[in-house]
């Protein structure tokens, strides 16, 4: 089953898929990204932090939740992969601006 996201961001779950390069260009020039205790600015940065995790872990993410919260849109997924644990649900706080993709912070 899967759930109705915005379009910008269900590009980007779609996008994850691919590469780094296809999922910064969903993002705003100046977009944040904090992951993993690590903060990421600009495209640029937004497609080493991809590129970095795809290197790192391989694993499937799938969407189960939307909510909104603070003006931010929630997405809760279930990753399964070969990360420490092996499985987890993380949230996806995004904020869309146009679209584009301002801010993602991704947290348990």
């Amino acid at each position: 089953m899967s759930i109705p996201l915005p379009p910008p961001i269900a590009a980007y779950f779609a996008a994850d898929r691919a590469d780094a390069a296809a999922v910064a260009a969903f993002f705003t020039d100046d977009a944040v990204v904090k992951d993993e205790g690590e903060t990421h600015r600009g495209k640029a940065a937004i497609r080493a932090w991809k590129a970095d995790a795809s290197r790192k872990y391989s694993y499937s993410i799938t969407p189960v939740a939307v909510a909104e919260e603070d003006g931010k849109i929630v997405v809760t997924c279930h990753l399964v992969g070969n990360f420490p644990g092996g499985e987890v649900n993380l949230r996806h706080f995004f904020r869309v601006e146009g679209d584009k993709i301002a801010f993602l912070e991704i947290i348990p």
